[in-house]
């Protein structure tokens, strides 16, 4: 039961509001690309997974998908993150996918070997394993079987909201915590903590950022 990984990317244009007094309009998008680019080349590094499809009606997300054998599933994709999830985890159900795992496009930080752990947890189903945010207050990774067995509600407040619908579910979360996946980038002090932690080395997010002065602003 390889599953499927979900990763939802929103249109450039406007991306990363809440780096606004940190990064101008262009550089939020050049951030937003470079940390796309790091969680594809986890996904696609990962041993067990089944495809990626990306979420998106984005021109650069699309042909970029493309180039690394991703698919593209429109379905959903400006209905927001929770929209967009469970649109495509509806359209991938319905041809048989048996589990789908779901993560977002801003945690730079995320390994191959923290995706496998995620894979790995979930021998039988039904099941759900969840990795929260730094802070536990987001959930920044989730793994089910069957594709619809919680009701998601993606939010900066939704990791301990997910371990109650799991729970009125009948199924006994699974929470891993995993470093990279647990570092997304939302507001300016997380770009400080992400370059800080041992997870960030040889990402193509920290090169960009180190290359063009954000670090030190």
């Amino acid at each position: 039961m390889k599953p499927w990984a979900i990763l939802p990317v929103k249109e450039m244009a406007g991306a990363k509001q809440r780096l606004a007094p940190l990064l101008a309009p262009e550089e939020r998008i050049a951030l937003m690309q470079m940390m796309l680019r790091d969680v594809l080349a986890a996904l696609s590094a990962a041993q067990g997974l089944a495809g990626i499809a990306l979420v998106t009606l984005d021109p650069w997300a699309e042909a970029f998908a493309q180039e690394h054998g991703a698919r593209i599933i429109t379905e959903g994709a400006r209905e927001g993150h929770t929209g967009a999830v469970t649109s495509a985890a509806a359209v991938l159900q319905a041809e048989g996918v048996a589990s789908i795992l779901t993560l977002p496009g801003d945690i730079p930080a995320a390994k191959p070997m923290e995706i496998e752990a995620l894979i790995a947890a979930a021998s039988t189903a039904p099941a759900f394993i969840i990795a929260p945010a730094h802070d536990e207050q987001g959930s920044n990774a989730i793994l089910m079987s069957p594709p619809n067995a919680v009701k998601l509600r993606f939010g900066e407040d939704s990791y301990f909201p997910h371990l109650a619908a799991a729970r009125v579910a009948g199924i006994a979360p699974q929470i891993l915590h995993l470093p990279g996946i647990a570092m997304d980038i939302d507001h300016p002090a997380d770009i400080a903590r992400f370059a800080h932690i041992p997870e960030a080395k040889s990402t193509q997010t920290l090169t960009w950022l180190q290359q063009n002065g954000i670090l030190i602003r």
